[in-house]
Parts: C-alpha cells; structure tokens; sequence
C-alpha cells in the first residue's frame, strides 16, 4: 500500500517562498507520477503540477507555472514543490497524490481522478 506524506506548510507573506515535500513509502515508485494538487476554501480540488518518475517529464497548470518547481529525490522517494513569489490565491490545502502512470501524456496523467493513492495535505496560508 503506498502512503504519502506532506510537510512544509507554513503562512507566509505575499512575495515569499515554501518548499513543500511529499514523502512516499510502500512502493518503488517506478513508472508511476507523481502530482501535487490543491483545494481552496469552496472550490474544487484542482492540479497545480505533476512529474514523471520514469523520465522527470512535468506539467504545471497556468497559474503557477514560471513560480513553482516540481522535483524528485528518487533516493529519497520524495516529491518536492518549491513554491516562489506566492499570492493571495495561492492559498489552500496542499496535497500530493501518486498512481501508476497511465499511457498518456503527462499532462492528461495530472487529474485528480487519475490518482488513487493521496496524503492528507498541508496547509499553505498566504497573508497580505
């Protein structure tokens, strides 16, 4: 059974950083991804960045993408989410969740519905 762990939450200012990490335990993690999403007060869970653990390929969704960085210590078998120049809406829990990957591209992989292994999340707090 594959167990994910998140850490790294914090409440930070408009304009600092947070590195999250995302521990797994229970499986080689070979050929799988590895995603990282978020769920804000009243809204839907959404994806914020997803890696291959076969060939590093990643995926960021719009809104994050040029600030976060997604990586993979395989020794470790931990996913990291470095978080740069975070805003308002950035705020929410963030959880990571891992599957086996699919045959299809690594963006279509990173879907909430895609995963079924989840940790249970970590709160990212942004104050103005």
């Amino acid at each position: 059974e594959v167990q994910l762990v998140e850490s790294g939450g914090d409440l930070v200012q408009v304009g600092e950083s947070l590195r999250l990490s995302c521990a797994v335990s229970g499986s080689t993690l070979a050929h799988w991804a590895v995603g990282w999403f978020r769920q804000a007060p009243g809204r839907e869970r959404e994806a914020v960045s997803c890696i291959s653990t076969s060939d590093g390929e990643t995926w960021y969704a719009d809104s994050v993408k040029d600030r976060f960085t997604i990586s993979i210590d395989a020794a470790e078998k931990t996913v990291y989410l470095q978080m740069n120049s975070l805003q308002s809406e950035d705020a929410a829990v963030y959880s990571c969740a891992a599957d086996r990957f699919a045959i299809i591209t690594i963006k279509q992989m990173c879907a909430p519905n895609r995963f079924g292994s989840w940790g249970q999340g970590t709160q990212v707090t942004v104050s103005t």
